[in-house]
């Protein structure tokens, strides 16, 4: 959260700057991989990996071994494939190695398909390059045509020539790679995130072997799943500990054209968990393969009870929705495509129009084949759809009445809720505020006509592995529900949401986050809907105030303020913390946090409901030994300078 108060010059074209090489990547790396947090630091590993992955589904590799190094900070990955190509380019002069790591939009993977790869997830010559663009050092090995090469690079820039290390008898690309401290905020790597994705990788490709060593503890796994989608359906289901309705699962396999493969099973839960790749790579914002399979799901289903009459009359006076019929479902989804778009460069949704009627006209028919064939099966499944269509419409007729009572839509609210005049959605908006003297500042700093206060007393209780009535004894917690209207639990009712953006506004610190989790919880355990549909957020507030003669930037945290200050290349600056919003002056926080032309929210969205489970179970539940675990395996990474306790 950067805002100079003064304007600069744009007046001639000397002011046009033109960045070569590999320079974007290093200048704007978020465009490139996401962030430059730890979720951005690991797509470089997966960039890498993909890259092997390319070989094995073409048929010219089988195993990958991927290393972390003692220390944490940097990985090796290693495939028996053909090897990047080492001769000299004819156009660039340089070798097929150096013009894939030093050159944008540089690699195999255009134009004729049979000629190189029929189906590959590197698709813009852009992975291996923005990762040594993005490496304080990399070396990159090869083995082809009898003799291994080597040639090693600093942040893109070549720091050697490609040497010929003498002959060898084998095959395949090793990269090994350190990212850069000066891009990351943290470069050290998690072993559990590679190893899960890595095992994730090998229920996709079923014939697929990894090897991953830990220096750091010194574990090998050797990880190698043949029984494909079933068995990753099955171990996705058993980790979330989701009772299932029946014990069957359905899953189809096309070969033919776009290779399409499907497994998926309905549980007890009442959320619904959709799991895609494509070529390998895994798309967690879904897209237009994810969109044909729900189509086919709707249509089998409603087919089927039109067709049988048992499961008409099950459904009559139901209004089946297509929510109805998917809770509870947990589904994996593989394709295979020769063109794949995906939107932007980290690949997290397909975008192929054509691909929704594909996956619809092969997975409608035979759903339905098997749902003829099991009968017993799909009226357990009916009869799943029936109870979720029921609770739906209960909680809408409730609604209705909490409408229609006279004065209900005010005279339960909390006292101390500061409510706003607006009542259309897309205007209104809460901000849940960590204390009184916090909801002081924000009440005189909103604009009253869109944005409602509720300031919360302390830390809420935490409601983990609680149920919804012994949460809602809790007084701020039962505020914040009858602030929103929509009730929690199984009396959660969406139509009675008074604000469109429900905003967590916490304290820039320790504990802060740790309210700001709580909170997180309630919503994910109590009234998700507000979640999926996109109704939460998290406000952005700074820490610092840094001031520069006639220039003011606000830090949102120890690392961005350093960043700020390197920025300022030794001019003389002033630094204010602020030690709680309830001693930042109102119009401060309404300048950086509450009007809208100048904040940053964070929107909270679940890409796996399976992984967000874990996260909240490891962090808040009873069992306080993963959270050992984290803490001892990230003590050795922390500035104990820094620690706030």
């Amino acid at each position: 959260m950067t805002t100079p108060a003064t304007k600069s010059n744009y007046t001639t074209s000397d002011d046009i700057q033109v960045l070569e090489g590999l320079e974007p990547v290093r200048v704007r790396p978020s465009m490139y991989i996401g962030s430059t947090d730890t979720k951005g630091l690991h797509h470089l590993v997966w960039e890498i990996v993909d890259n092997c992955v390319d070989e094995y589904i073409n048929g010219y590799a089988d195993h990958i071994h991927v290393t972390l190094h003692k220390g944490g900070d940097s990985i090796t990955v290693q495939d028996n494939g053909r090897g990047i190509p080492i001769d000299l380019h004819p156009k660039f002069k340089i070798s097929g190695l150096e013009l894939v790591l030093t050159k944008l939009h540089a690699g195999g993977k255009f134009g004729n398909k049979d000629s190189n790869y029929f189906y590959s997830g590197g698709l813009h010559g852009v992975g291996a390059s923005v990762v040594n663009a993005l490496s304080k050092k990399l070396v990159a090995n090869v083995k082809r045509d009898g003799f291994e090469y080597t040639q090693s690079f600093s942040k893109g820039i070549p720091t050697t020539k490609l040497e010929k290390v003498g002959p060898f008898r084998g095959h395949g690309t090793s990269i090994h790679f350190r990212p850069d401290d000066t891009i990351f905020r943290n470069t050290h790597f998690d072993a559990d995130v590679i190893r899960v994705r890595l095992e994730d990788m090998t229920y996709i490709h079923s014939g697929l072997k990894v090897t991953f060593k830990n220096e750091i503890t010194g574990e090998t796994f050797e990880l190698a799943n043949p029984a494909g989608l079933p068995a990753f359906l099955a171990k996705l289901i058993a980790d979330a500990q989701k009772p299932t309705v029946t014990q069957a699962i359905f899953s189809a396999v096309r070969s033919t054209g776009e290779r399409i493969e499907i497994a998926l099973q309905w549980t007890e839960s009442t959320d619904e968990t959709f799991r895609s790749y494509v070529n390998g790579i895994r798309t967690a914002a879904g897209g237009t393969h994810e969109n044909g399979l729900k189509a086919a799901i709707r249509k089998a289903i409603n087919n089927y009870i039109d067709t049988h009459d048992e499961a008409k009359k099950s459904t009559k006076g139901l209004k089946i929705t297509a929510d109805d019929i998917r809770e509870g479902i947990v589904a994996v989804l593989s394709v295979f495509v020769q063109e794949p778009m995906f939107q932007g460069q980290t690949k997290e949704k397909l975008n192929n129009p054509e691909l929704e009627a594909t996956i619809d006209n092969f997975i409608r028919p035979a759903m339905e084949t098997w749902l003829n064939n099991n009968k017993s099966i799909a009226d357990d499944i009916v009869g799943r759809i029936v109870l979720s269509a029921k609770a739906r419409q209960a909680s809408r007729e409730a609604a209705q009445v909490v409408r229609k009572t006279p004065g209900s839509r005010r005279g339960s609210l909390p006292g101390k809720l500061a409510d706003c005049k607006a009542t259309d959605l897309g205007e209104s908006e809460l901000f849940i505020v960590e204390g009184d003297s916090a909801g002081g500042s924000a009440k005189q700093g909103r604009n009253n006509k869109t944005q409602a206060v509720l300031p919360l007393r302390g830390k809420i209780l935490n409601g983990e592995d609680l149920s919804t009535a012994k949460v809602l004894l809790n007084q701020e917690l039962s505020d914040l529900v009858n602030a929103i209207g929509t009730g929690a639990g199984d009396k959660f009712h969406y139509d009675g949401l008074r604000y469109g953006k429900i905003i967590l506004l916490m304290d820039a610190d320790a504990d802060g986050c740790h309210i700001c989790a709580l909170i997180l919880d309630f919503f994910f355990r109590h009234a998700i809907e507000l979640i999926r549909k996109g109704h939460i957020y998290i406000a952005q507030p700074p820490l610092y105030r840094i001031d520069v003669a006639k220039e003011t930037f606000w830090a949102k945290d120890d690392e961005h303020k350093e960043e700020i200050i390197a920025g300022l290349k030794g001019r003389k600056h002033d630094i204010t913390r602020f030690n709680g919003l309830g001693e930042m002056p109102f119009r401060v926080l309404s300048q950086t946090t509450l009007d809208p032309k100048s904040r940053k929210l964070l929107k909270v969205e679940i890409s796996e409901n399976i992984d967000a489970h874990n996260t909240f179970k490891d962090l808040l539940g009873k069992d306080a030994e993963p959270r050992y675990e984290f803490i001892m395996q990230k003590a050795g990474l922390a500035n104990l300078e820094e620690l706030d306790v």
